[in-house]
């Protein structure tokens, strides 16, 4: 059985900009990363795609759930406009926690495209040294799992 890591080890985790990414997260990983990201100042979202595939309601989704602009267009290039400018919620760090994605995970070209703009966006965090942490609840065939709680 896996020890289950302090709150303080996760912060010590979460504020490295350079470590941050897209992770698998285990559901008994949930609360204590959540907890150690509110701790940080960190601005927390958390989002579900009701197990939807098509890209259109994912990216509303993803609008709605990070209380993104009226001008945002539902489409990659206004996802990455917002991700990269989140100016109406600046925080010294971001975690979102995207839920129910089963359906687009098993659509290789969507899950893959969705999770380019993300990586974009984590990057573009990291050259301003500031953390940007994606996690999705779901089967972890082939995305990382953060190793504190693997």
């Amino acid at each position: 059985m896996t020890k289950t890591p302090t709150i303080k080890a996760l912060q010590g985790l979460l504020a490295q900009p350079k470590q941050a990414g897209i992770y698998h997260l285990p559901h008994h990983g949930q609360t204590g990363l959540t907890k150690a990201a509110k701790a940080l100042g960190f601005a927390c979202f958390k989002v579900d795609f009701e197990e939807s595939e098509h890209m259109g309601a994912i990216l509303t989704a993803l609008g709605q759930a990070l209380h993104f602009p009226d001008w945002y267009g539902a489409n990659f290039d206004a996802l990455n406009d917002c991700l990269t400018d989140l100016s109406w919620r600046e925080a010294p760090g971001y975690m979102l926690v995207i839920q129910g994605a089963d359906a687009v995970h098993a659509t290789a070209n969507s899950f893959n495209a969705l999770n380019e703009v993300l990586t974009n966006a984590i990057e573009e965090w990291r050259g301003r040294d500031v953390p940007f942490w994606i996690f999705y609840d779901l089967r972890a065939d082939g995305i990382a799992t953060l190793p504190t709680l693997a």
